[in-house]
């Protein structure tokens, strides 16, 4: 199963997200792959050290010739595997421009190699252009978090207009998995009247579990560690291991559904 974490809003817990709900789900039992298509490459930094990458996804995406296997590093969390990115991932786009299967190029790049993994988490730019076309099109979900915040549904409706552009074409079995409030102050009345206001918009979609402010979330990072080996009895942990449950909850109903329907 394949889930894009996407928002083109920077700053808003994407990569803190991809990183910890993928750590999360390996804790779970769970094979993990988890894909860093971001050139910022925050996600890969956390679990991998640079100099050991030799092959990431840019190269992923253009040296075809090669097994998808060898892009696939170990981490030292058990069940977590990586596809890292390297600030190359930058000239992607322009690499892709012109390419008449561009948006299809992940996609077809990871069907040999989905059936190893349980779950597939991507995270993706701060951007809208082809990278994040491509995790939307390979991926059967779409994890979106959105910070409480007073700007917090500026630009939704482009990303949800992408997901439909997407879900009308290349991919008709897209389906936005969930909402996810991140960086929620529980001390001001801002944080809950934004929570509410996105619950009201997204109804059951959005989850139950929020996502605090955390010092330990922000500092875990730094130390290349997921919150899980950096402050474990954090309430940071805690909130990504609630969430990893509902994530996986919904995905099992949501294939339970899809066989049912297609019986």
């Amino acid at each position: 199963m394949i889930i894009a974490i996407t928002n083109q809003k920077g700053g808003v817990g994407k990569t803190t997200t991809a990183i910890n709900l993928a750590a999360a789900c390996a804790e779970k039992g769970k094979r993990v792959l988890l894909i860093d298509l971001d050139p910022q490459s925050n996600t890969s930094l956390s679990f991998v050290d640079p100099d050991r990458i030799s092959l990431g996804a840019y190269e992923f995406f253009t040296e075809t010739d090669k097994s998808p296997n060898d892009f696939i590093y170990e981490t030292s969390v058990n069940k977590l595997h990586l596809i890292p990115a390297r600030i190359n991932l930058a000239k992607l786009e322009a690499k892709l421009i012109g390419d008449f299967d561009a948006a299809f190029k992940l996609r077809d790049r990871l069907a040999p190699i989905i059936a190893s993994y349980d779950l597939i988490l991507i995270d993706t730019p701060p951007t809208l252009g082809i990278i994040t076309v491509n995790a939307l099109v390979a991926a059967k979900y779409v994890l979106v978090p959105i910070q409480a915040s007073y700007f917090a549904l500026e630009g939704t409706d482009d990303l949800l207009e992408t997901i439909e552009k997407v879900r009308s074409r290349p991919n008709p079995e897209l389906d936005l998995l969930g909402v996810l409030v991140t960086m929620f102050d529980r001390r001001t009345t801002l944080s809950r009247d934004v929570e509410a206001h996105i619950r009201t918009v997204f109804g059951p979609k959005t989850f139950k579990t929020l996502i605090g402010r955390s010092v330990r979330l922000e500092e875990s990072p730094a130390h290349k560690l997921s919150i899980f080996d950096y402050a474990p009895r954090s309430s940071g942990a805690t909130e990504y291991r609630d969430l990893a449950k509902e994530v996986l909850k919904r995905v099992e109903k949501r294939t339970t559904n899809r066989r049912a329907n297609a019986a």
